[in-house]
């Protein structure tokens, strides 16, 4: 009977590469004091011998498990799709496996659950996808001998030691939306806002209303689709058009765009519209579609550093990154 080669270990890249053990660690992880020359030498030796770290034997000596739980909504909406891949993009840079658990319901006894299978699974740490205020109750609720971050524009994060909070700055995205319109000269700035069960809805509301002053018009609530986009458009060029629309998100305003070329209604000469995420396609709408950015990348880091940060017991202020207004062609007239 053959015995089966048994894989390359790290004494076997340090041989090779005529190195020490410590070198070839130091390699693996990334260390500044190794010498551009060494390292090329290691990394030489680990693709011709097909070294792969042992993860089991590493948590066994760290007493980590380069593992980070995320709970996020079951949702194909871009915001929490984008946030989940770019926290997966951001944690794999570091070293760390991403086990995720989408769940549809937000009570405290799903949590719970959500949250006791990470800690079967000895993760590092959690990140919790929070859009609505439901999640964040939840959250508040359930004790987690690790740290745990809320990726949530929430501005009241229960002041629980080990939860921690990182964000966009909705309500700077959505004043810088309102602000533009108003600079293209138009005297008033309609919302179709998102459901307000959502922390994002409730501070673009609350960013456009803060631009507007008290003189602001009626908000109108909607859902998240360009369903429902659509339907309020065409009830508009029933009701009467305003002159300049902030959709709260990017479907809303494809909705709109929609019921508004299909009534001969011109954008932006007859009415503008500014939508907020930049999904992907935003720049292909018809007229291409002024909107809010955010960065999902930048957002993903910032939660992994915040981790990080809790890892090495400093204590983590909730954080904030900015949005960016990104002009086309919906909300500015053709010069005459």
């Amino acid at each position: 009977m053959t015995t089966a080669a048994r894989p390359p270990a790290m004494s076997d890249v340090a041989q090779l590469a005529g190195v020490s053990h410590q070198t070839v660690s130091r390699v693996l992880n990334d260390h500044p004091s190794v010498r551009p020359e060494t390292r090329d030498r290691v990394n030489d030796a680990i693709a011709r011998l097909g070294y792969r770290r042992n993860s089991a034997a590493r948590a066994l000596v760290t007493r980590r498990s380069g593992t980070l739980g995320v709970v996020t909504p079951a949702t194909a909406l871009y915001g929490p799709t984008s946030t989940l891949v770019g926290l997966e993009e951001a944690a794999r840079v570091v070293g760390w496996y991403v086990s995720v658990a989408t769940i549809r319901q937000f009570d405290g006894e799903t949590m719970h659950a959500a949250v006791e299978h990470f800690l079967g699974q000895g993760v590092d740490g959690i990140a919790i996808i929070a859009p609505t205020t439901e999640v964040a109750q939840a959250i508040a609720a359930i004790a987690s001998p690790v740290p745990v971050v809320l990726i949530s524009s929430a501005s009241d994060v229960p002041p629980v030691p080990h939860l921690h909070a990182v964000g966009v700055d909705q309500r700077h995205g959505a004043r810088l939306a309102t602000q533009h319109l108003l600079d293209q000269g138009h005297a008033a700035v309609v919302h179709v806002a998102g459901p307000q069960d959502w922390f994002d809805a409730q501070d673009r509301l609350e960013g456009w209303r803060e631009v507007c002053g008290p003189g602001a018009p009626e908000h109108i609530e909607a859902g998240w689709d360009a369903a429902d986009g659509y339907e309020l458009g065409l009830r508009m060029v029933r009701e009467g058009l305003p002159s300049a629309i902030f959709a709260a998100n990017d479907q809303l305003a494809l909705g709109l765009l929609h019921a508004f070329w299909e009534r001969g209604v011109r954008v932006p000469d007859d009415v503008a519209v500014v939508g907020f995420d930049d999904e992907v396609g935003a720049a292909h709408y018809t007229p291409p579609l002024t909107t809010v950015r955010q960065d999902f990348g930048a957002l993903g880091r910032l939660a992994v550093r915040s981790l990080e940060a809790a890892f090495a017991g400093t204590d983590v202020a909730r954080q904030q990154i900015p949005a960016e207004l990104v002009v086309r062609r919906s909300s500015v007239r053709t010069a005459v």
